[in-house]
């Protein structure tokens, strides 16, 4: 096989190629096969007409479209592979030529990955990152257990911000009520953003039985269309205010808030190990990412194909709707539950793909550059890594997932690994 490859853009062009004779009469023989059993010819009884027959009588160019769909797949990656190219989408494929007894040429118009010309990726410098746990840490996490403990209490003074109150409300639109906008003892605690803004503020200073008139406008981005950016009033009853009483800190706490430890200060040092815990892998997190998007950044990719942007959208979006299949819910259920349609969750994903892949190709990139490889008993400790999670038997694994795959995911780490353990925090 000769195939030529002419760019036509800075992504696109032209792969031309021939399918040898060799493979069309495989192809014909193929496409004969499929439809022998299908035609009914006087003196042979069906799916017994010999090809020679069948030529005289259909033509042997009745076969020629099924032969070039059995042989075309295999001709077109051969085609590839010469050329040294790396498509990113389906071809769009026009036969220029398939005269009989001659070879066949094919003209393929390609989109392939682009070119990534890398800058700096090793020894980058990052942000320096804050890994200390300080006493006014372990505190805020303290309170934070003592309001998770808290009782609240029914008072008769006027609410204020952070107390909670029981109420009745419906919401009125030009002076009709609006669906939705009606509640019967609702707890809402003052300050918690819980309602639409200003709606909290104005019920700071009520008292259990007054009748509070709550003037709002609803968000421009509010989710009901006949209701964003507009005006409305919300009759409000106030049946009862309430405020937190928090708990003593004492060992009595200490056991209430976590049953594996006996005293307050027990409970203070394994809060202080747990945020020390999180903030090193928040702080990793941090630097990883960091030096990542400072390698993407420093590398040069003239121009991202729309396809591959596409085709990451449509995947996050699969993985997304996959995790909720799971979960018991549905894409209809989803988009009924948040009020959105798959166009919104398109726009949603659609922010960050192109990030996404411009990474996916520095990474790739810096695999190439760097000579990074998998060895076999990488790929060994990778099968049983997926099987475990999984829960799956081995041999399944191996069966779902070429070696190619594997060794492109564990290279892939492997040059992760490079650019975020050499980054240097300053």
């Amino acid at each position: 096989m000769t195939a030529t490859w002419e760019k036509t853009g800075t992504n696109e062009g032209v792969l031309k190629f021939s399918i040898p004779q060799e493979e069309i009469q495989q192809g014909l023989t193929i496409a004969f096969n499929k439809v022998k059993g299908k035609i009914n010819v006087p003196g042979f009884r069906k799916g017994k007409v010999t090809r020679q027959v069948f030529n005289r009588m259909f033509g042997e160019e009745a076969l020629y479209e099924d032969a070039l769909n059995a042989v075309l797949p295999k001709a077109y990656d051969q085609a590839v592979s010469e050329a040294g190219i790396e498509p990113v989408a389906q071809p769009k494929i026009d036969v220029e030529s398939m005269e009989k007894g001659q070879d066949w040429t094919i003209k393929a118009e390609v989109t392939v990955k682009p070119e990534v010309k890398l800058g700096d990726y090793k020894n980058l410098t990052v942000a320096k990152q804050d890994r200390e746990v300080t006493d006014a840490d372990v505190e805020e996490r303290l309170n934070q257990k003592r309001n998770q403990l808290a009782e609240l209490v029914v008072v008769e003074e006027a609410a204020k911000e952070g107390d909670t109150v029981v109420i009745d409300f419906e919401g009125f639109k030009e002076g009709v009520a609006f669906d939705g906008g009606k509640g019967e003892n609702y707890a809402l605690e003052l300050g918690s953003g819980s309602f639409i803004p200003g709606f909290e503020d104005q019920l700071v200073g009520a008292k259990a039985g007054d009748e509070v008139e709550v003037n709002v406008t609803f968000p421009e981005e509010y989710q009901a269309q006949d209701l964003a950016g507009q005006p409305a009033v919300f009759k409000v009853k106030v049946h009862e205010v309430k405020v937190k009483e928090l708990p003593e800190l004492d060992d009595e706490f200490a056991k209430d808030a976590d049953e594996e430890v006996e005293t307050l200060d027990e409970l203070k040092a394994k809060i202080r190990e747990e945020l020390t815990s999180s903030k090193l892998a928040a702080a990793e997190e941090a630097v990883h990412d960091a030096a990542l998007r400072q390698a993407v950044e420093n590398a040069e990719i003239v121009e991202l194909p729309h396809v591959m942007v596409h085709d990451e959208v449509h995947r996050a979006m699969d993985e997304f709707l996959n995790n909720m299949q799971r979960q018991g819910i549905s894409p209809e259920m989803y988009y009924q539950l948040t009020n959105t349609t798959e166009a919104d969750l398109h726009k949603q994903f659609e922010q960050d793909a192109e990030l996404r892949v411009k990474t996916n190709l520095v990474i790739e990139a810096v695999v190439k550059a760097e000579g990074l490889e998998a060895t076999e008993a990488e790929l060994e400790k990778e099968v049983a890594d997926l099987a475990e999670t999984y829960n799956m038997p081995v041999e399944q694994v191996k069966r779902l997932l070429t070696t190619d795959m594997l060794a492109h995911d564990i290279t892939m780490k492997k040059a992760i690994d490079l650019i975020t353990t050499s980054a240097v925090e300053a």
